[in-house]
């Protein structure tokens, strides 16, 4: 029987990613909160209280199997729940430069994968919440949930019971059990494919279905790859460590409007607005856009709803085009629209997860070839991602969240990642770019908001208003009480 706390193949390769390169694979946000912050030790109890203590890596000698999850006996909240504070003006800016700082580096792997950090002295009495997690431990969507664990419904939740039975590490296996149990593994897993063996012998025509149906999707997913590779671009080079990190604040209305008028789906209005914003970003950067159509990787999740909420990765992707030579947003629109439409009859997210699946059979040592060819594929020239997340006010130790902006992490020659959220009415745009490749990263946000105004002139959809602010509201109250009194 297969060791159920050991890698996937998936996992593993996000892993393989990072050796001996500058890519770091952490999956990330940025939340910012109305309030005043509290303390550090008040966040480290209340993260003990609600989350399970997350397992580190344990590597099985000579590389004869994928590493397992392992408890650690050495774990310090205090390592993985940090603080900071923002010098002044600390504004926006301020907390853009520090997210950059903290996504440059790369998580530890010999600690639990994760980290929070603590950010006081946010302009307008805020304080925001840096969290940052290997990919390896989970994907975006199950990400949502695990977050979610930290936050409260309402302001003043019902206190949660103690544990009965305080935690305690179980022992941390020796080298000799990691390889004999990889090895016994090996012997004994591939067993399991007797059963298919005589489950096709059980229901021949049902089996040669499925697999013909598999087949038939790993073909579209590599013809996709192959037939139209995607093309040169200055998103696609050298990359280093260092990065850069922006955020936009999208009202999550107004791109439903959007949607309403001109058609299409929320994400392909998303794949939109991106696209307009690059076209005009390499425009005015001397690049010709004339017939030019980008290819986004657009991770898609396969994960079931009873799996919700669990470790590791569930997805698939599809190869998006982007058409930024196209100027009009509604014809920009529907051009996403169409394309995403025949992508999803074609069948390249069910292609992705057969062959994810398939990787399952591979030895660590081939799987981490397969992860270093990966990252110099031209399948895709960046990463846009579009995460649903809760439509209702959530809140940590009282303070509530007041936006989240997420963070898709960079691989090799790829100096470009956007990554999207919905929460509560918001739609937060995160914008990850190498420090070096992408010095003009901002460029690229304010090209983003332009984009999203188009779209909704173009839409005949008028300015959403804005939320007042916190200032704004106490006045309006204030005035309140006094015409009452």
């Amino acid at each position: 029987m297969a060791n159920p706390d050991r890698l996937s193949a998936l996992d593993s390769a996000f892993l393989h990613l990072e050796d001996n390169s500058s890519a770091h694979m952490h999956v990330a946000s940025v939340m910012v909160f109305q309030g005043t912050a509290p303390t550090a030790q008040e966040l480290v109890d209340h993260v003990l209280s609600r989350l399970h203590l997350v397992p580190r890596l344990a590597h099985v000698p000579l590389q004869q199997g994928r590493p397992i999850w392992v408890d650690d006996p050495y774990f310090n909240p205090r390592y993985h729940v940090r603080h900071t504070a923002l010098p002044k003006p600390a504004d926006e800016q301020a907390l853009k430069r520090l997210a950059g700082r903290l996504f440059s580096q790369r998580l530890d792997r010999s600690k639990p994968l994760w980290e929070i950090w603590l950010v006081e002295r946010l302009v307008g009495g805020r304080f925001a919440l840096i969290a940052k997690t290997h990919h390896a431990l989970v994907d975006g969507i199950s990400g949502v949930d695990i977050t979610t664990v930290l936050f409260d419904a309402a302001p003043e939740p019902a206190p949660t019971g103690q544990p009965p039975v305080p935690w305690t590490a179980k022992p941390l296996p020796g080298q000799a059990k990691l390889l004999g149990e990889a090895l016994r593994e090996r012997m004994t897993v591939p067993a399991e494919m007797g059963r298919g063996a005589r489950a096709l012998l059980r229901a021949p025509r049902r089996a040669v279905t499925q697999v013909l149906e598999g087949l038939v999707s790993v073909g579209a997913t590599a013809i996709a790859g192959i037939n139209a590779p995607a093309p040169d671009s200055p998103f696609n080079v050298d990359i280093g460590p260092h990065r850069r990190y922006t955020f936009h604040d999208a009202d999550l209305a107004e791109f439903k409007a959007i949607k309403d008028s001109l058609g299409g789906t929320l994400n392909d209005v998303v794949l939109t607005a991106v696209s307009l914003a690059l076209g005009r970003y390499l425009r005015d950067r001397g690049t010709d856009t004339e017939g030019l159509e980008l290819k986004a990787m657009v991770p898609v999740s396969v994960r079931a709803e009873s799996q919700r909420g669990a470790l590791g990765n569930q997805v698939a992707a599809m190869w998006a085009p982007l058409p930024v030579g196209v100027r009009n947003p509604a014809e920009c629109l529907h051009q996403v629209s169409a394309a995403m439409a025949d992508l999803k009859k074609s069948g390249q997210a069910v292609g992705a997860q057969v062959l994810t699946n398939l990787a399952g059979f591979a030895p660590p040592t081939i799987l981490s070839q397969a992860a270093r060819l990966q990252a110099r594929q031209r399948f895709f020239n960046l990463v846009v991602t579009n995460v649903p997340g809760p439509q209702f006010p959530l809140y940590v130790l009282g303070r509530r969240l007041q936006v989240l902006y997420p963070v898709v992490p960079l691989a090799r020659r790829q100096a470009l990642g956007i990554a999207v959220m919905s929460y509560d009415g918001h739609l937060g745009f995160g914008l990850l770019g190498d420090y070096d490749a992408l010095p003009e990263l901002e460029a690229i946000a304010q090209n983003l908001k332009s984009a999203i105004g188009s779209l909704a002139r173009a839409a005949g959809v008028r300015s959403v208003r804005k939320r007042p602010s916190k200032r704004a509201v106490a006045s309006r109250t204030n005035s309140a009480r006094a015409r009452v009194n």
